[in-house]
C-alpha cells in the first residue's frame, strides 16, 4: 500500500506560510547491543539529519553497545528503566514502575539503572528515565529528581511542561507499529491522519507547541514497511518546518 501523504503535505505548506517551526525529536526504544537494525537506525538518522535518543535498557545493555555509540553523536543514550520487566497484577496494563508496585522497589531500579547508564556511557548519557511501556505511576516521577533524572519521557501530548518539580516532561507523539494486531506497520493512513491532526491542534494553539513532536521507533521489530513509512515521515518534516531538538547530555 502506497501512503496518502497529500493531507500531511497540505497541512506542512500551512506551517510554511504561517512562518512557524516545528521542534523535532526522535526516540527509539529497548536497545541493549549493536545489531544491523541498529545500523539502519543510525544510517537513516544521519541521513536524515535527525538525532535519535536511543532508550537503552540498562540490566542487559552489554559494553559493546557503549564502543559502537562512542563517536556516534547522532544517537543519545537514555535510561530506558532497568530490565524491561513487568510488574503489575495481570489484570493492569503491562508497567515496570506501575502503581502496584512497591515505590521503594521501583526507585532502588531506576537507580540502578541511571548508575549503570552512567558506568556505560559516561558524559554521553542524557539523564532522561524512559519508562517501559511508557507508563510510571505519579509517585514513582515524583521521586525521579532526587536520583539525578532531569527528564522523563512517555507517549502522548504533555499535560504541564513538568511532570514533577525539576523533571521536565518531553513526550512522544506518533509510533508507526501496530502493536495490538499485526506488529508490522500500522495503517499509513491512518498515521498520517493522526500526524497531520497533531499538527493543525499545534499550529491552531490547542496543544504545546513548545513540546518537542517525537516519532517514537522500535529498530529491533521493525520490517521494510516501517523504515520506509519513517524515513518518509522524518524527512517530509525536516524538510518542512521540523528543527531537530536534542535532549542536553549529563
Amino acid at each position: 500500500m502506497t501512503p496518502d501523504w497529500s493531507p500531511l503535505d497540505a497541512e506542512l505548506t500551512r506551517w510554511e506560510h504561517a512562518g512557524l517551526t516545528l521542534p523535532l525529536w526522535w526516540r527509539d526504544d529497548d536497545a541493549t547491543a549493536p545489531s544491523p537494525a541498529l545500523d539502519r537506525l543510525n544510517d537513516l538518522s544521519v541521513e536524515t539529519g535527525l538525532p535519535v535518543h536511543l532508550a537503552v535498557v540498562p540490566e542487559p545493555a552489554v559494553p559493546a553497545l557503549a564502543a559502537y555509540l562512542s563517536g556516534r553523536k547522532n544517537l543519545i543514550p537514555v535510561v530506558h528503566g532497568w530490565a524491561h520487566h513487568n510488574h503489575q497484577k495481570p489484570e493492569s496494563k503491562k508497567s515496570e514502575f506501575g502503581a502496584d508496585r512497591p515505590v521503594e522497589a521501583a526507585l532502588a531500579d531506576a537507580e540502578r539503572g541511571l548508575a549503570r547508564m552512567r558506568d556505560l556511557f559516561g558524559d554521553d548519557l542524557c539523564p532522561m528515565f524512559v519508562p517501559p511501556w511508557n507508563r510510571i505511576s505519579d509517585a514513582v516521577i515524583a521521586g525521579l529528581p532526587p536520583l539525578g533524572y532531569h527528564m522523563l519521557s512517555t507517549f502522548t501530548p504533555r499535560k504541564a511542561l513538568e511532570a514533577a518539580p525539576g523533571l521536565n516532561q518531553i513526550n512522544t507523539h506518533l509510533d508507526p507499529v501496530d502493536w495490538r494486531g499485526t506488529r508490522g506497520l500500522a495503517d499509513p493512513d491512518t498515521l498520517i491522519a493522526q500526524a497531520t491532526a497533531q499538527l493543525r491542534d499545534r499550529r491552531e494553539g490547542r496543544t504545546d507547541n513548545d513540546e518537542p513532536y517525537g516519532l517514537l521507533t522500535h529498530h529491533l521489530v521493525h520490517d521494510d514497511a516501517i523504515w520506509q513509512f519513517t524515513q518518509g515521515m522524518v524527512t517530509r518534516l525536516i524538510d518542512g518546518p521540523g528543527v531537530p531538538w536534542t535532549a542536553p547530555r549529563q
